[in-house]
C-alpha cells in the first residue's frame, strides 16, 4: 500500500498545488509588511531552485555537486521555503498548517520513491546518503575533496527542466496577493481583519 501511495502522490502533487492555490487566494489576508517578509524566504526559495535545476541530470546520473553536496534534495527544499514564505505572506496560521500536512501527506512518501529508484539506479547513492543530508542541509559541501566538486551551473539544464516556471509562479502568487490587499483597502472585497 505503501508503494502505491508514492506512485499516487507523485501524480497529485502538481494538480493538488493548484487546487491548493485556489484554497491560499481564499483564505490569505496579505499586508505590505508581510508580503516584504515572506521575500526573506521566496527569493532565496525560487534561487535554490534555478541553481539546482543547472545541476541535476534527472534519471542519467547521480548529482552530488553544486547544492546537492549540501542537501539530496534541494528542489524541494526550495520549494518549501517558496510555499512558507507565502504562508507568512498570507497570514494564515490556517494556510500554514494545511502547508505542513500536505508536505508530510505528498512529499515524504514522493522523496521517499525517488530515494528508492535512485538506490536501485546508482551503486553510490548510500554512500552519498551518509555524507548528505535528506532535505535541511549542511554547513559545507560533502563533494569537497572527493574529485567530485568538477560539477557546474548549466544553464541548458535550467532551461530543460524550465526552472523558470517558479520564478513566473511566485511572481503571479505576488500579483495576486497585491491585488486581493489593493481590492480589501478599496472595500470590494472583504478584508477578514
Amino acid at each position: 500500500m505503501a508503494g502505491g501511495w508514492k506512485k499516487i502522490a507523485k501524480r497529485i502533487r502538481v494538480p493538488l498545488g493548484f487546487a491548493f492555490a485556489i484554497f491560499f487566494l481564499w483564505m490569505a489576508r496579505p499586508s505590505l509588511p508581510f508580503l516584504a517578509l515572506s521575500l526573506v524566504l521566496v527569493v532565496p526559495g525560487v534561487a535554490l531552485r534555478a541553481y539546482a535545476s543547472g545541476y541535476v541530470k534527472k534519471n542519467r546520473e547521480l548529482t552530488i555537486t553544486g547544492p546537492y553536496g549540501y542537501t539530496r534534495n534541494p528542489l524541494y527544499l526550495g520549494s518549501m521555503m517558496i510555499a512558507f514564505g507565502f504562508a507568512l505572506a498570507s497570514r494564515s496560521v490556517w494556510i500554514a498548517i494545511a502547508l505542513a500536512a500536505l508536505f508530510a501527506i505528498i512529499y515524504i512518501p514522493v522523496i521517499q520513491g525517488e530515494e528508492q529508484f535512485l538506490r536501485s539506479t546508482f551503486p553510490g547513492f548510500d554512500a552519498y546518503c551518509s555524507r548528505v543530508p535528506r532535505l535541511f542541509p549542511r554547513f559545507t559541501s560533502a563533494s569537497k575533496g572527493t574529485g567530485a566538486e568538477k560539477g557546474a551551473f548549466a544553464v541548458d539544464l535550467y532551461k530543460k527542466h524550465r526552472e523558470y516556471n517558479a520564478l513566473i509562479g511566485a511572481l503571479a502568487i505576488y500579483a495576486a496577493l497585491a491585488l486581493r490587499l489593493y481590492l480589501s483597502q478599496a472595500g470590494v472585497i472583504p478584508s477578514g481583519r
